[in-house]
């Protein structure tokens, strides 16, 4: 099977952090107007979502090091995916909660943009 280009699993991650970050400030706004939200912020879909971008960030910024070799870019995508992780302990549906869901996408979301132009030549 033939790889990806690194890139791709880079610029797919972006947009599945942008995703998140959406869900995180559509929830917030929903809650605040309506107080009724729905199945889709269920607290479940921080899991998901935690569970999605492991694996992709893994694979992503590894395939980046092997060729950049900047520690730097990985250990930001680890406490990215740490502060995503942190969230989950957080109470559902309140202030908190997305802040710190938002701020682990966001560290995440960078780490891979320096990681795409970290492969750029």
């Amino acid at each position: 099977m033939p790889e990806a280009p690194p890139t791709l699993l880079d610029r797919v991650a972006i947009g599945l952090s942008g995703l998140c970050l959406l869900h995180c400030m559509a929830g917030f706004v929903l809650l605040t107007l309506f107080a009724l939200t729905g199945g889709w912020l269920d607290h479940r879909i921080h899991i998901v979502g935690l569970l999605l971008a492991m694996p992709l960030a893994a694979v992503a910024l590894w395939r980046g090091w092997r060729r950049h070799h900047r520690r730097d870019i990985g250990l930001m995508g680890a406490v990215g995916l740490a502060v995503m992780a942190a969230s989950l302990l957080v109470e559902h549906a309140e202030l908190a909660e997305m802040l710190v869901s938002m701020a682990g996408v966001s560290l995440l979301a960078v780490a891979h943009w320096r990681n795409l132009k970290a492969l750029r030549p």
